[in-house]
């Protein structure tokens, strides 16, 4: 099977569905709640793992109840947990998840300040491909390096910029692959278009570049060229985890040598199946229902 190393951050999602996300000063009544493991390393391994793939998760939890859950559903996920790492007086990251009736999400993530400090330990981590969050600075930076260092390809989710934004064309710099957040691009270089900030990001930086923006689809660069690949149209129920969900497939077509548009359409079908359902990452499908899909969106 395919390895993937996926690294960043892991967090408990804690789900309040509304009917209508709130804005302002004021109260709301959730009606329901579900408490699902996510973050963009979780859910990236999540996504390898149901997709046929053999994922090894770099990442940090506190020592404290939701540490033990999260290290719980991933053990139930059948997910290779040896390069995660506990840290002494640390809390895990937990997050409230907003989501609405139309499938938008509004998310508040707490992270403490000394769970992600300095890098991980990646000795005898062999893998074919890596995927790795801005979150967990010293930890993207180790894991694309682990990458480049074996000639594996190295896909940075750039969702949103590091805590340290001017480390953000270093970090670049150590991948092979970028794919970009519509947020994430537009805070970095400024421009709303996503094929001119990608254009921008070209100027510096000669690795495979995308930017995902939901409905919209993907854009990508081919050489200076800007290709586009519209979204799957499926009825949405929840957002939450659906570009985790797309970059982990990504760096699984990656590892497994995918032509890139096939690559492109493998991630967007597995992150469109996910939007179907309820749950976060809950709603990941498998390697045989993603094929069935495609088959049938041909």
């Amino acid at each position: 099977m395919t390895r993937i190393l996926t690294s960043g951050i892991t967090v408990i999602d804690i789900m309040l569905p509304v009917d209508r996300l709130p804005s302002g000063d004021c109260k709301t009544l959730a009606t329901g709640r579900q408490d699902v493991i996510g973050g963009i390393a979780a859910n990236a391994a999540l996504t390898v793992k149901r997709l046929g793939g053999t994922p090894v998760l770099s990442t940090r939890l506190g020592h404290d109840s939701t540490g033990d859950e999260i290290m719980r559903q991933l053990d139930a996920a059948g997910i290779d947990t040896r390069a995660v790492e506990w840290v002494n007086g640390a809390r895990s990251s937990l997050t409230a998840a907003i989501v609405d009736a139309d499938g938008a999400r509004m998310l508040i993530n707490h992270t403490d300040a000394h769970l992600h400090r300095g890098p991980p330990d990646l000795d005898g981590i062999e893998v074919d491909g890596v995927i790795t969050d801005t979150r967990w600075l010293d930890g993207a930076f180790a894991s694309l390096r682990h990458a480049r260092e074996r000639g594996l390809p190295g896909l940075l989710d750039y969702d949103m910029p590091p805590d340290d934004n001017l480390r953000s064309w270093e970090l670049i710099a150590e991948a092979s692959h970028v794919a970009f957040g519509a947020q994430g691009l537009r805070l970095l270089t400024g421009i709303d278009d996503p094929a001119a900030g990608l254009a921008a990001v070209r100027e510096r930086f000669s690795g495979w570049l995308a930017v995902t923006c939901g409905g919209d689809g993907v854009y990508w660069l081919e050489g200076d060229r800007v290709r586009h690949l519209p979204a799957f149209r499926v009825t949405v129920v929840d957002t939450l985890a659906a570009g985790d969900v797309f970059h982990g497939a990504l760096a699984l077509a990656l590892a497994e040598g995918m032509e890139m548009h096939e690559a492109l359409r493998f991630a967007s079908g597995a992150a469109a199946i996910k939007c179907m359902h309820f749950g976060g990452g809950a709603g990941i499908p498998t390697r045989a229902e993603l094929e069935r899909f495609l088959a049938e969106h041909g």
